[in-house]
This record gives C-alpha cells, sequence and structure tokens, in this order.
C-alpha cells in the first residue's frame, strides 16, 4: 500500500539533507498519549457518563411510565462510543502522519494528515524549551521562538502550545523517551546559539549528568 511518506527522499523532511547536516534523531507521538493529551479523550468519556448517570437516574425515577427514557440511555451511551472512538481514530492518524527531525541545525515538524506540511524551525531562533514530562516516560517540549514570524495556531495545532494563541509555541506532543530527546535537543541548540540565550532543559540534563557519573564511578 503507498503511504503519504514514499514521495520523500528522507521521511519527515521536504528534501535532502543539505551537505554537512545530519539527523540527530527522528520519532512520532505516542499516539494513545496523545489522544488523552490533546484530544481530551477521558473528559469527553468523563462527560458522556455523566449525562448516562443522569438519563439512567431520570427513568429511574419515573419508574415504569419512564421506561421510554432508557431509549435516552441507549442514543447516549452510542454517542459515547462512537464520539470517543472517533478521537482515538483521530490521534492515531494524526500520530502516524506526524514526524519530528532534530538536525544539528534544525527542528522539522512533519505534520498533517489531509494536508501534510513540513514547519522548519532553525536551531538560531529558538529562545526557550519547556519540557513536561507525562505518563509512560512521555512528554511535551514547547518551543518558544525568538523570531519575529508568527506561526498560526490553526496551522500548528494540535502540536501547538495549549492557551496560547497570540503568539503561538510549536511543541512536540507525547514523545516518547522524552529525558533523553530533551538532553539531545538542549545540546543542539546550546551547541548553536554558544552565547548561551537557550535555557537549557535542566530536568533532563540533571539526569543526564547523573547518569554520566554513575558510569565513571
Amino acid at each position: 500500500m503507498r503511504t503519504e511518506y514514499e514521495s520523500e527522499p528522507n521521511p519527515g523532511l521536504p528534501g535532502l539533507l543539505p551537505k554537512g547536516e545530519n539527523i540527530i534523531w527522528q520519532g512520532s507521538p505516542n499516539w494513545r498519549v496523545l489522544a488523552r493529551t490533546a484530544f481530551h479523550t477521558r473528559l469527553v468519556a468523563g462527560y458522556f457518563a455523566a449525562l448516562t448517570v443522569y438519563a439512567m437516574g431520570n427513568a429511574l425515577w419515573h419508574g415504569v411510565t419512564g421506561l421510554a427514557d432508557l431509549s435516552g440511555v441507549a442514543i447516549t451511551l452510542a454517542g459515547a462510543v462512537i464520539g470517543v472512538g472517533l478521537l482515538h481514530l483521530l490521534a492515531w492518524a494524526t500520530a502516524r502522519a506526524t514526524i519530528y527531525t532534530l538536525t544539528d541545525r534544525r527542528i522539522v515538524l512533519r505534520i498533517g494528515i489531509a494536508l501534510p506540511k513540513c514547519i522548519n524551525l532553525p536551531l538560531g531562533i529558538i529562545g526557550n524549551v519547556d519540557l513536561r514530562q507525562r505518563m509512560e516516560g512521555t512528554g511535551d517540549l514547547a518551543i518558544k521562538l525568538t523570531s519575529e514570524q508568527r506561526l498560526g495556531y490553526a496551522a500548528l495545532w494540535p502540536h501547538a502550545r495549549p492557551w496560547q494563541y497570540s503568539n503561538p509555541q510549536p511543541m512536540l506532543r507525547a514523545v516518547p523517551d522524552i529525558s533523553a530527546v530533551a538532553t539531545l535537543l538542549a545540546r543542539a541548540c546550546l551547541s548553536i546559539q554558544t552565547d548561551g540565550r537557550v535555557v537549557p532543559i535542566e530536568t533532563a540534563t540533571r539526569m543526564t549528568a547523573a547518569t554520566e557519573q554513575a558510569e565513571a564511578a
């Protein structure tokens, strides 16, 4: 079966890498974590659960004359299954269509299901990286840019930091092995921006330093 990546010279990249540029890391979101954190499947499931409990309670309160209300319970349950199922399917498709690439010069976000696109973020315009660790060793990396050029929130979503509408920040979501990836990103940024403008990802750096000391001992 033909995939959307077959026309790319390097999966996740818009073209061949320039001479001297090297890939440090590539990865995709964990779709299950993406479903919970970006598409809020648990919140939606909880909402439908509350509606179901209310409908059942209302039917029982009216007794025999309220048996017809049980059809409302069935409709609510069906809506919950379909709605949550569609959100999980969307999360799976989003993760499958997404490739995050870190090179020694830039970050590339290969995103989009129906209309794939690549967003290039040179390491030189990264001003800050915020790490949020989540379940199963995954996490998010929100990237604050120093460039005056702004990216559209709608064009980035769901690969955008929540609630940052006026100044959207690209975000690598539900990344597996987040501590190792965060360390690689921090080191790559600091190797480009030798003036120290990039704030290191301290959590990942401390963990790496502790591991290196243990190995040296």
